[in-house]
């Protein structure tokens, strides 16, 4: 099962929205996957108390992560990094088994012209930490907004050809690890 964190708890965002066509090149690749979106993170994660006792609520998110054959990381750039709420998710992830030798790869999502370069940088230096099998093809989409239509579903052939390459080729990735 390959998951797709969506890696922003903001409502309505082009994440989710880069997300769900993901998800559907892979449901088109016959692939099995499902959405993490971290807009549906349970609240009393962000007390203090989590980090010496993590609620029940957060084991769903947890259990998908432990559980993936791989996961592709979706991440807007926000103020020249990655959004908070996605570095405390990785906090609250059992350490080290739920990254440790898991294939991902990152897509990274910005309204600038870098398509959350910096963020996908950033986030490759942590999850190396965590021991990480990345994959070294990442897509980088700038300008989202002229990528997207009013429903939400990438207008941009060049973008959807992206994803669609690196979604083949991280499924060959992922299978190569799970056979060993």
């Amino acid at each position: 099962m390959i998951r797709i964190i969506s890696g922003t708890n903001r409502d309505q965002s082009n994440t989710r929205k880069i997300s769900n066509e993901i998800q559907n090149i892979y449901l088109q690749l016959n692939t099995p996957c499902e959405i993490v979106d971290l807009k549906e993170l349970p609240g009393e994660i962000f007390t203090p108390l989590a980090y010496s006792e993590k609620p029940k609520s957060f084991e769903k998110f947890s259990t998908a992560i432990k559980t993936a054959d791989g996961l592709v990381i979706v991440i807007p750039e926000y103020n020249g990094s990655f959004p908070g709420v996605f570095k405390y998710f990785i906090d609250m992830l059992d350490f080290p088994e739920s990254l440790q030798e898991r294939p991902c790869c990152f897509v990274g999502v910005a309204a600038g012209m870098w398509g959350a370069l910096r963020s996908i940088e950033q986030l490759m230096d942590i999850f190396v930490y965590r021991n990480a099998f990345i994959f070294s093809k990442s897509v980088f989409i700038n300008n989202v907004n002229s990528v997207l239509d009013s429903s939400g579903h990438i207008i941009n052939n060049e973008v959807l050809e992206r994803l669609k390459n690196q979604a083949t080729d991280f499924i060959d990735f992922v299978n190569r690890f799970r056979k060993k």
